[in-house]
């Protein structure tokens, strides 16, 4: 069973998680990060039903790679 990567986002301005899968177009959100973790299992079921296990696990077997971008979004937004 491959191990799931689940990214856990503060929300500093209303309080709050939001919590995602980066491979599987689904969210979660709560005021605790176990509460956004259990709305993430919830919108992962109903992928699950909508499109397959088995494109829940292509997409999460999948080799993805993470890179840390050194982007000016001010500067950017300029352009």
């Amino acid at each position: 069973m491959p191990r799931i990567s689940v990214e856990l986002i503060p929300d500093p301005e209303y309080g709050g998680f939001t919590a995602r899968l980066p491979d599987i177009p689904a969210y979660g959100e709560g005021a605790t990060e176990e509460e956004a973790i259990a709305d993430l299992k919830e919108a992962v079921l109903g992928y699950i039903e909508a499109f397959g296990v088995d494109s829940a696990l292509a997409r999460i077997c999948s080799p993805s790679a993470l890179r840390h971008m050194d982007w000016d979004l001010a500067e950017m937004a300029r352009e």
